[in-house]
């Protein structure tokens, strides 16, 4: 069975490569079966006989020249319909017995309709059943109203349907494959982008996470190492906070890192993500690197932040505070405060410093780059440049979905010092 079936296979994709073979051996079955039935007489009582009547030279000439047509049906559709019918139109007006040519227009018939649009199948095929079936009537042997010409009317007519639906079959099938595989092209771009954007994401966080901590324990080992021949106990204290440092950014990345591991990884971090709950312990670790940090946060409310509002802000945090302590030179002072005004959430970011704490100077760091996209990608807004007189300004709105009594005035915002 699985052979046989083989065989069919290769058999349908070898006609369906060489379809004028196929035309041809369509064509060579219709002549047979016009041959066979022009031995037929219809007008029997008792149904069609065979051995009554004999088809003449003529009636074979137009049955050999009108299934010899049909070989080209495909390339030429029209040309075959007008030649089959023209000599159908022969044999009913001249020929007596009349032979089965009709049969030859029922197949031309059928193949325009199955290759072009409705229209023009109705239009062709009411203008074939009109024509033949009016010639039947008026010029054949038999009387107008016998079944052999309603047989005319009948088989065109159902050519032309017939025609027609295997049409639709094939533009309905098409259109559900052209569905499935847009779908399928969708998927995938989709997929891309879900890759896409979590590189990005991780991206970010590594490079909130690496900058900020590194650009710590870069100075505290510079602390460390001026001070320890004079002052070694300064300089242990440095060197604790770059180990506190350090640790910090282990954690970090290990929750991080973390992200990529798969579903259901027993090893995989299950420690929140950083937000502004710690946001003290992040002004602290800034502090001791010497930087001297003012805060004033009122971002409490109903309702909470959610979470990715609440990192985002947070990174915009760190993010500044690195780029502050990098960038804008000695001597320089940072101002943080996070408020929530109606339905956003604002943090800003000041400094004093000469330098520029954009950090996209040399390098080409990717500091303010992040940080908008983080922004960007909640729906807020970010803007960040020089301030009239000196400094630096970070300024972060971000959309917190706010209930429709919540008030539109910002909370009041106390501003702690140093020791807060």
């Amino acid at each position: 069975m699985t052979t046989l079936g083989t065989g069919v296979l290769r058999v349908r994709h070898w006609l369906r490569d060489h379809p004028l073979a196929l035309d041809g051996a369509l064509a060579l079955g219709v002549l047979v079966s016009m041959i066979i039935g022009s031995f037929a007489d219809p007008s029997s009582h008792n149904g069609p006989a065979f051995g009554t009547r004999t088809p003449g030279a003529g009636s074979v000439l137009l049955m050999v020249l009108s299934a010899l047509a049909l070989v080209w049906r495909r390339r030429n559709p029209m040309a075959v319909l007008v030649a089959t019918g023209g000599l159908t139109f022969v044999e009913l007006v001249m020929v007596d017995p009349p032979a089965p040519v009709v049969m030859s227009v029922v197949i031309a018939l059928y193949t325009i309709a199955a290759r072009t649009d409705r229209p023009t199948t109705w239009r062709v095929g009411l203008l074939t059943m009109a024509a033949l079936t009016a010639a039947a009537m008026l010029y054949g042997s038999a009387p107008w109203y016998s079944q052999e010409n309603f047989g005319v009317f009948a088989w065109t007519g159902m050519a032309s349907a017939a025609g027609d639906a295997v049409r639709s079959r094939r533009a309905f099938v098409d259109a559900i494959r052209e569905r499935a595989e847009r779908a399928e092209r969708t998927r995938e771009e989709e997929a891309r982008r879900r890759v896409a954007e979590e590189r990005l994401r991780i991206a970010r966080d590594l490079h909130d996470v690496v900058a900020h901590h590194i650009a710590l324990v870069n100075v505290q080992a510079g602390v460390a190492a001026h001070v320890m021949d004079k002052r070694p106990d300064q300089a242990k204290q440095a060197l604790a906070h770059v180990r506190e440092a350090s640790r910090s950014a282990l954690n970090e990345l290990r929750a991080t890192v973390g992200l990529l591991r798969q579903s259901g990884d027993p090893e995989a971090p299950t420690e929140p993500a950083p937000g502004l709950a710690v946001l003290d312990e992040l002004v602290e670790t800034v502090r001791r690197a010497g930087l001297p940090v003012e805060v004033a946060c009122a971002a409490g409310g109903s309702p909470p932040l959610t979470a990715a509002v609440d990192l985002a802000a947070y990174r915009v945090i760190q993010e500044a505070l690195t780029n502050v302590r990098k960038h804008a030179g000695p001597g320089a002072k940072a101002e943080v405060s996070v408020v929530r005004v109606g339905a956003t959430a604002e943090v800003m970011v000041l400094d004093n410093g000469q330098g520029n704490p954009g950090g996209e100077g040399e390098g080409g760091g990717h500091g303010l780059l992040g940080m908008r996209e983080r922004v960007t990608a909640l729906g807020g807004t970010l803007t960040a440049g020089p301030r009239y007189g000196g400094g630096f300004r970070v300024h972060a709105i971000l959309p917190v979905k706010a209930l429709p009594q919540q008030s539109e005035q910002p909370d009041v915002v106390g501003r702690t010092g140093e020791n807060a």
